[in-house]
């Protein structure tokens, strides 16, 4: 075999063990059930994601972000960081998702299952 051959072979078949991580990530991963916002390290509060709803978080330093729950997704429709990149990081709906802002030192996000039982959740 020539050397070329085995070398896309090689290719052909580390692309088939990436496409398999990936369907197999895609089609384990598990709607959440609540929305968790930290700020500065220390969670601030967590919301339902069953709930449609706006809230104005307060990050450090006196920035904010604007959270969107709506339709079982979450998302930041407008902060007052410079860069504004966590505006631009999307919806986020399955566990373990999150959003990040760093000038604003606020995360959020998704974690619980949507099957789970919550015994509580609190808000701002």
């Amino acid at each position: 075999m020539k050397k070329h051959a085995r070398d896309v072979l090689l290719i052909a078949l580390i692309m088939l063990i990436g496409g398999v991580i990936a369907l197999c990530l895609l089609l384990t991963r598990k709607t959440g059930a609540f929305v968790e916002v930290r700020v500065d390290g220390s969670v601030v509060s967590v919301y339902p994601l069953d709930e449609d709803a706006e809230y104005l978080i307060e990050g450090a330093h006196g920035g904010s972000n604007r959270l969107i729950i709506r339709n079982g997704e979450a998302w930041v429709e407008s902060a007052s960081c410079p860069d504004g990149l966590c505006m631009n990081m999307g919806h986020i709906r399955y566990k373990g998702a999150s959003i990040v802002c760093l000038p604003n030192r606020v995360v959020i996000s998704i974690a619980g299952e949507a099957d789970e039982d919550v015994d509580a959740v609190v808000g701002q």
